[in-house]
């Protein structure tokens, strides 16, 4: 899922058009003299209303994050109690105990948390957020499943 939601950083490829005239390896693939080079022009409106990682969206979302998590730890833990199985293999390997499963809940929100900060320092903050909001949705997701099923 996070690499489908990277298509907007993998298309940002250098222009030939861009690279300077000593860089270019032939004349076949120089720029057309009528066509102007863009210049990136940085847009203020959104470094200026994002500057810091824990702002009130992220908290936000990171707590919304550990609640469901934890939520996901209870339910799986008395699910498996019960004689139910644990459909995630991830989750399966810590299912054994419930310090595993602890485990297992509090290093996937880290992880969240982790991605979510890799992305804002690499200026992708839409899927700063979206990494968040995925992993709330599957966390859900996982709730309802196993409390309707009990």
């Amino acid at each position: 899922m996070v690499l489908g939601l990277c298509r907007v950083a993998i298309t940002q490829e250098v222009s030939v058009a861009l690279l300077r005239p000593e860089v270019i390896p032939s004349p076949a693939m120089s720029p057309s003299p009528l066509v102007k080079p863009v210049q990136p022009v940085a847009t203020t409106i959104q470094a200026e209303s994002h500057k810091r990682f824990w702002d009130r969206e992220n908290t936000l979302l990171f707590a919304t994050n550990a609640a469901f998590s934890a939520a996901d730890f209870v339910v799986t833990k008395d699910n498996l109690r019960s004689g139910g199985q644990e459909f995630n293999p991830v989750t399966r390997m810590f299912g054994t105990s419930s310090a595993g499963l602890a485990v297992n809940f509090a290093g996937e929100t880290a992880g969240v948390v982790g991605l979510s900060y890799m992305f804002h320092k690499t200026g992708h903050h839409k899927l700063e957020r979206y990494v968040s909001m995925l992993n709330i949705g599957s966390s859900a997701a996982a709730v309802s499943f196993d409390l309707a099923h009990r």
